[in-house]
């Protein structure tokens, strides 16, 4: 039948008892199969992951500014990774980091929540935002 039509005879279940098979124009079938996936591929999102840099005492108005692009990454619907970097022997000042991280966390609460809790890792303070999914 598949030789009278000009198409293929593709074996669909070959575990079956009798094994399943179907005429049709296979490369076809690849072409239509591989649409659907990159079709599938595309609507998939990628998470972005931004990031904000502090030192442990940034000023007033470099807090400001830099809670600003915070709050404008996470509408976008990034994450956000905020840490605080110590330099040298500013390592001293861990409270003054931590308390800098959690003052971002409060003041960006309407539009994010908190994923990871600040962190000490080596020389840098991590914490990580969340966007709030809107429903």
């Amino acid at each position: 039948m598949a030789e009278e039509q000009e198409l293929d005879l593709v074996e669909i279940s070959p575990k079956a008892d009798p094994p399943v098979c179907k005429v049709m124009d296979y490369k076809k079938f690849l072409y239509e199969q591989k649409k659907r996936e990159k079709a599938l591929k595309q609507k998939t999102s990628q998470v972005v992951v931004k990031e904000i840099r502090f030192g442990p005492q940034t000023d007033d108005h470099d807090y400001e500014f830099k809670k600003k692009n915070a709050e404008k990454f996470l509408k976008d619907g990034a994450k956000l990774k905020a840490f605080v970097f110590f330099k040298g022997r500013s390592i001293v000042f861990k409270d003054q980091g931590q308390i800098l991280l959690l003052r971002l966390a409060q003041d960006l609460e309407d539009v994010a929540k908190v994923e990871q809790m600040p962190k000490l890792e080596g020389k840098r303070m991590i914490m990580m935002l969340a966007p709030i999914s809107k429903k």
